[in-house]
């Protein structure tokens, strides 16, 4: 995934935006699924004038612009992935027993 993005942004952009505005970006994205999944799981319901939002777009966003900021950082994703799933590992390997 981190190369079909970093791919894709190096022949149809003009490069990575700052990391800052990069996190702006996420901020957003994760509050658009926030507000997604109080609307199907939460007590707000939707207006009638607000357009239905598939689930999978939202987490499309989240995942795009975080590969984003990886990649411009110069992280990882799947050894990020491997360090955080040791943690949890051993951190709560008997916790829910």
């Amino acid at each position: 995934m981190q190369k079909k993005v970093d791919d894709w942004i190096k022949t149809n952009t003009q490069g990575y935006w700052k990391p800052l505005s990069q996190m702006a970006r996420l901020t957003e994205e994760v509050g658009e699924l926030a507000r997604e999944i109080n609307h199907r799981y939460g007590e707000k319901t939707k207006k009638s004038t607000e357009e239905e939002k598939e689930m999978v777009s939202e987490i499309g966003d989240v995942l795009y612009i975080l590969i984003c900021i990886a990649n411009s950082t110069g992280v990882d994703l799947e050894d990020a992935f491997n360090k955080v799933l040791e943690k949890y590992e051993k951190r709560d390997k008997n916790r829910w027993r």
